[in-house]
């Protein structure tokens, strides 16, 4: 079974909800390989949706990259950001986001939700795909006799909502249980060619 709960939660709460339980912390603050599953890791080489010849060092870079704010357009320079600080692109510097570009030399702006189903969640799963797998089958193997507690900041399980972000954990423990959103995505869409506390279990011990 795998849980999502929030990385602000203190451990020895989930662990009495959840006795037994592997803590698996995959925000850019895990301290062990889980981090790899961070949005925010630099992994390199992702390609960057309706947009040939263009790379990425992070599914984090792409989204940041291709947001569209009022004052500012598109900044191709966050693909290149391989140092997990400093991603972020803020309502506060740039006015308010008008959406994001679909594509670096594209003319369509994307709304929210339609880029999270266009962009986020086509590249998070190439993430996982290309980069991430044996981290996936060890989750996949856990979790078929232990329960599996993904912590991330966001908590968000509905790809539709307008106002929160989504959780890249629910991406995981959707991917693992086979339930990924739009498995049937056009790939020529997208541009891609895919194929004293209790104590904490890892699941790198």
């Amino acid at each position: 079974m795998i849980i999502i709960a929030s990385k602000r939660n203190k451990t020895e709460n989930i662990l009495k909800k959840y006795p037994g339980a592997i803590i698996a912390d995959v925000t850019s603050q895990a301290e062990d390989g889980l981090v790899r599953l961070s949005p925010f890791y630099p992994h390199n080489d992702i390609p960057v949706p309706f947009s040939e010849g263009y790379t990425a060092a992070c599914v984090e870079g792409i989204w940041q990259g291709l947001k569209v704010f009022e004052n500012e357009d598109i900044d191709i320079s966050m693909f290149a950001n391989d140092t997990m600080k400093d991603i972020k692109r803020t309502v506060r510097k740039h006015g308010h986001v008008l959406g994001h570009r679909k594509g670096v030399h594209g003319t369509e702006i994307l709304g929210y939700v339609e880029a999270k189903h266009q962009i986020y969640i086509p590249t998070y799963r190439w993430m996982l795909e290309y980069k991430a797998m044996d981290i996936i089958e060890r989750i996949r193997q856990a979790s078929e006799t232990k329960t599996i507690v993904l912590l991330d900041y966001n908590t968000c399980c509905d790809v539709d909502d307008k106002t929160k972000p989504l959780s890249h954990a629910y991406l995981v423990k959707a991917y693992v249980e086979g339930l990924y959103p739009f498995n049937d995505i056009n790939t020529e869409k997208t541009g891609y060619t895919t194929d004293n506390s209790p104590k904490q279990l890892s699941l790198f011990d």
